[in-house]
């Protein structure tokens, strides 16, 4: 019953199941880099590579999943599995995204507690995170390219850049701002705020011709959803979300360790607003000041693995959960314990991602081109170009040098590198790895790869 109630959603097109999950898994194992490298890796493979969806459906698709508290680059993969295959396209896409870090990390939370050594596995990923620049860089330029037609939406980008960076201006607020801003232009300038065919001028403008994408903006938008319909996702999304926290809850009681990061954690993924790193800062002041499941410096090292890792930068959350059930584990063996907490903390913390996709996205789809909702997404797709930017350049100073200070002037924050801990092999590692996507346009699984090599050989040969 359910498949068939979804089964209307999925639009006609050329893409089996079987070549999504073969599309679905080489993103899944070639995202790194927290969102910013994970939203690259999905653009460069659908839009660019596989043509399966043109920019202005990225763009919409990826706007809303901006607007959303949790991980928006997970999002964004349901979202686009479920516009190809409905239900069951969105839970494969969220799946098979979450997977490979899911089991690297659980991996490493074991070696972790039990040994305290993940030397062989830093190495392995030393080299990716310099590459990892290159591929945001990609990313910034292609979307920019495409997405900023003239120098009104252009400033939008760069002021959303300058508010989230230098000032520090919550993310909401930035884009509904920009929305804002859209919506009113919209008005008064139509043509300024009134997305084109940004894909096929691009390709005109290199002196080739417009790539035909599976799924582009002209394809007839989605009928309205029925409230019967909102009524059963967010029952049934509610119930799998929440429902085994109750079930702990009614059973071990609220001081049980188990209970306390289902709470906690459920609690974060509905609050936590403006990407992977405005959510990390939350989580690492609880978990470490409120709860105590770990030190500062455990939590740096979880984060460590969590972005030398393919999937979402969010899990790390699954190292904590794991140190803090290991620590606690009541009549449990210890290892058993922290499994059971890494799943239940992975659990609460990915099923909201799907409850808001499957229960939003039908109205996005709905509403998509509207005249009075395009100049707002076209400005909301400009700041998140400025987002993308934004992290990429967090992301960049946070790889290339081992410490990284803030300096505070009235309300403008200044990002201070110490010069001494810059890494002068991972900036040659990214410089390579910027040759090569630019220049010898390479793919991404082999700039990723040989960089991986390279910088493994440095780590083990020089470092250790």
């Amino acid at each position: 019953m359910l498949r068939e109630r979804y089964a209307a959603e999925e639009p006609s097109h050329e893409v089996s199941m079987r070549d999504a999950f073969g599309v679905w898994g080489y993103v899944a194992l070639n995202s790194f880099g927290g969102p910013a490298g994970q939203i690259a890796v999905m653009h460069r493979v659908l839009v660019d590579g596989r043509h399966w969806i043109d920019e202005r459906r990225f763009l919409h698709a990826l706007n809303y999943c901006m607007l959303l508290p949790g991980p928006e680059a997970h999002q964004l993969a349901v979202y686009i599995g479920w516009l190809f295959h409905g239900l069951r396209g969105g839970l494969m896409a969220g799946l098979l995204f979450v997977l490979p870090g899911f089991l690297s990390i659980l991996a490493l939370s074991m070696l972790y507690a039990g040994f305290q050594e993940t030397t062989l596995v830093a190495a392995l990923f030393y080299g990716i995170k310099p590459a990892v620049i290159a591929v945001v860089a990609a990313a910034v330029v292609r979307i920019g390219s495409r997405a900023l037609p003239n120098r009104s939406v252009a400033a939008i980008a760069t002021t959303a850049f300058v508010s989230l960076f230098f000032f520090d201006v919550p993310f909401p607020l930035v884009v509904l701002t920009a929305g804002l801003v859209g919506f009113l232009g919209s008005h008064l300038s139509p043509g300024t705020f009134t997305p084109g065919d940004v894909h096929a001028s691009a390709a005109v403008a290199e002196g080739g011709s417009p790539a035909r994408h599976m799924l582009g903006h002209e394809a007839d938008q989605q009928p309205r959803p029925t409230l019967r319909r909102a009524v059963g996702v967010l029952s049934v999304g509610l119930l799998l979300w929440l429902g085994p926290v109750m079930v702990l809850l009614a059973v071990l009681g609220a001081s049980d360790i188990f209970v306390q990061q289902g709470l906690f954690f459920s609690g974060a993924a509905v609050v936590t607003f403006g990407g992977a790193y405005a959510v990390l800062a939350y989580i690492a002041q609880q978990a470490v000041e409120t709860f105590g499941w770990l030190s500062p410096t455990e939590m740096l090292d979880g984060l460590g693995m969590a972005e030398t890792t393919p999937g979402p930068l969010i899990m790390v959350v699954q190292f904590v959960g794991f140190l803090a059930a290991f620590r606690s584990p009541g009549e449990l063996d210890p290892m058993l314990a922290g499994v059971l907490g890494a799943v239940l903390v992975t659990w609460v913390t990915f099923v909201p991602s799907f409850l808001w996709i499957f229960l939003g996205a039908p109205y996005i789809e709905y509403l998509r081109g509207r005249k009075a909702l395009s100049g707002a997404l076209s400005a909301i797709t400009a700041a998140v170009v400025g987002v993308i930017l934004n992290l990429g350049v967090w992301f960049s100073l946070h790889t290339l040098f081992a410490t990284v200070g803030q300096t505070r002037i009235g309300p403008l924050r200044l990002y201070a590198p110490d010069p001494s801990t810059l890494d002068v092999a991972a900036l040659a590692l990214a410089g390579l790895a910027l040759i090569a996507i630019f220049v010898l346009r390479w793919s991404i699984l082999r700039t990723l790869a040989l960089s991986a090599v390279a910088g493994a050989s440095y780590y083990l040969v020089i470092i250790i």
